[in-house]
């Protein structure tokens, strides 16, 4: 690892202004970062830590408000969270291990773009917002893009994940599952998020391609008929095929396309008898 300076700044414009330098990069949880220093991916000159900007605030008022700094662990645990959006409780227990959860921060896991998250494809299927702060000020947009490619964002040099906002999920039901060729809670060979709202269905699918990706032709196939189990075979067929699939040490490209198949039906009936 190179030599490296690191700063801490007190305010989020004090943060932007040092992060708008050549060879700057922002530091939360560091539990990716470090890694990829330590490989040689990245060799920042300036390491601009944002653990003193206020951002760590869980609020469930009207939704769900997380703030960027807040660990994955304070997510995990939060009453809050478990009474309103159990299925982003239930999804947190096999992230990763508690050690990573104790330190990793949802922004930092949304910046860092790797497909084979799962929070990701679940914010995105619940409909979710990032609110991202730069110098000409805050711009929101949904989780999905965020994302750019295979560990790359859309975010600007100079721009910070500052919170994200979850809609009230009210009636809707959820459900993420994901299949690993390892440990549960290894990085997942493919991940598929589902919310039913009525008879509309939005499926997400991460691990099997560069970034989470909405399914829309399985939704379109899926509306009205996702207690029909004919339907249910077409929409994974159609899944199956309407994405471009990312072989890669966790499975094949047909081994992963066997899967849409097998987990959107799966996880369309974890969504229906999911509880509130």
């Amino acid at each position: 690892m190179t030599p490296f300076e690191l700063v801490e700044p007190a305010s989020l414009p004090e943060a932007l202004k040092l992060l708008d330098q050549e060879g700057a990069r922002p530091l939360s949880g560091g539990t990716a970062l470090m890694l990829m220093m330590k490989a040689g991916v990245f060799r920042p000159a300036r390491l601009v830590s944002l653990r003193k900007l206020g951002l760590a605030k869980v609020d469930s008022v009207a939704g769900l408000r997380i703030g960027a700094m807040a660990t994955l662990s304070a997510l995990e645990r939060s009453p809050a969270v478990k009474s309103a959006f159990p299925v982003i409780t239930r999804t947190l227990r096999t992230l990763s291990n508690v050690r990573v959860r104790n330190v990793a921060t949802v922004g930092g896991a949304l910046a860092h773009a790797d497909p084979h998250m799962d929070l990701p494809p679940l914010l995105s299927a619940l409909g979710a917002t990032v609110t991202v702060a730069g110098p000409g000020g805050e711009r929101s947009m949904p989780v999905e893009s965020l994302y750019a490619g295979y560990l790359e964002n859309t975010l600007k040099r100079n721009e910070l994940i500052v919170r994200v906002d979850v809609p009230a999920l009210g009636k809707r039901r959820a459900a993420y599952l994901k299949c690993t060729t390892r440990s549960a809670d290894d990085w997942p060979a493919l991940g598929m998020a589902v919310v039913l709202d009525g008879d509309e269905a939005r499926v997400v699918l991460s691990g099997a391609t560069d970034r989470p990706t909405r399914l829309l032709q399985a939704e379109k196939l899926l509306k009205g008929k996702t207690a029909d189990e004919k339907a249910l075979r077409q929409a994974g067929e159609a899944a199956a095929e309407e994405v471009h699939i990312e072989g890669d040490m966790h499975g094949s490209a047909a081994y992963k396309k066997q899967l849409i198949r097998v987990y959107l039906a799966r996880t369309i009936h974890e969504a229906r008898n999911a509880i509130h």
